[in-house]
């Protein structure tokens, strides 16, 4: 006969709980046009996800400079073996590491403020929104609809911005005719880029000074650990040690900037690239159907004109007598 399970032998199972995944929805109570019953899922934009990026890294760089600075940087040797003494603690800073570096430090550290300042800078100078602000914009549009090509140049005049600025020398040159006010955008649209382009270069310029500084204290370095090899020899490796710790943290500090500097030199570029697209497109639309018939010879502007009749031309186009 087959022999009955004892119930309370087998290994009781944990009662099964579901898995209740919840989905919570955020609904925009803000837009009266939605229905009240959907709900809607809020979607970052590439814009605020840029941002939010940005903002992450700042704080990452902030929470590790704080560290740095302020948290040791313990160096412990390996543990003895047993009734030997207790192993003694090297404690090292920032700013002992700083020290070690030698003299490059101090120009690696101003190149390391040029490269947050330059990034800061223009980031917010190679903005769309800041070269062409949606609110002047709008204002130069308005002011085109009604025909008062004066009261936009005044507006751009007293509103300085990248779009102001290509936007009042075209207007200057309404009364010369199309191919005039063609060739001011142009010129306009290649001035502001070159600026920005010329700052932007310098990150160029400090990834490539960076590694070439660190690289003359490796080069200190190393004549310094010589000379302390041929007067004391290796019976004092504490000098030895000073000299080649200035090589590696010089070495390692000038590529510590050279890389972040060349990867926002990039991307700056490239965002600035991406800007005066745009920009371009506002102010092409912005003259596009410009009624230059009715503006011929109009002086919309208030450049001021040198040239004149030559002197020896009378009114009536009869040379003057002498």
């Amino acid at each position: 006969m087959p022999r009955k399970a004892n119930p309370q032998s087998l290994p009781k199972q944990p009662p099964h709980k579901p898995n209740n995944i919840q989905f919570i929805l955020s609904q925009n109570t803000s837009q009266s046009n939605r229905h009240p019953t959907l709900a809607t899922m809020h979607l970052r934009t590439p814009a605020s996800l840029t941002q939010s990026l940005v903002r992450a890294a700042a704080c990452a760089l902030m929470l590790f400079g704080n560290l740095a600075v302020f948290a040791p940087v313990h160096a412990q040797e390996p543990a003895p073996a047993a009734g030997a003494e207790a192993p003694t603690k090297i404690e090292h800073t920032l700013m002992d590491r700083f020290h070690e570096g030698g003299w490059v430090m101090y120009p690696i550290t101003a190149c390391s403020i040029a490269l947050i300042w330059l990034t800061v800078d223009l980031w917010m100078r190679t903005s769309l929104k800041k070269m062409a602000p949606p609110a002047a914009v709008a204002q130069v549009q308005d002011l085109f609809r009604a025909g008062d090509y004066v009261g936009a140049y005044q507006f751009a005049k007293n509103n300085p911005s990248a779009f102001s600025d290509v936007s009042r020398v075209a207007l200057s040159f309404v009364g010369d005719g199309e191919e005039a006010v063609d060739n001011a955008l142009f010129t306009e649209l290649n001035k502001v880029n070159s600026t920005i382009t010329t700052r932007i270069n310098y990150l160029s310029v400090i990834g490539v000074c960076t590694p070439m500084i660190g690289l003359t204290g490796t080069v200190t370095g190393m004549m310094s650990a010589f000379a302390t090899l041929g007067t004391s020899g290796v019976g004092d490796p504490s000098k030895l040690s000073g000299a080649i710790g200035e090589v590696l943290i010089a070495t390692a500090s000038g590529l510590f900037i050279a890389v972040p500097a060349f990867m926002f030199f990039y991307f700056l570029r490239n965002r600035l690239q991406s800007s005066m697209t745009g920009l371009q497109d506002v102010v092409g639309a912005l003259f596009r159907k410009m009624p230059y018939s009715h503006l011929k010879d109009a002086h919309v502007g208030e450049e001021e004109f040198y040239a004149a009749i030559p002197n020896w031309v009378g009114g009536d186009a009869v040379p003057a007598a002498a």
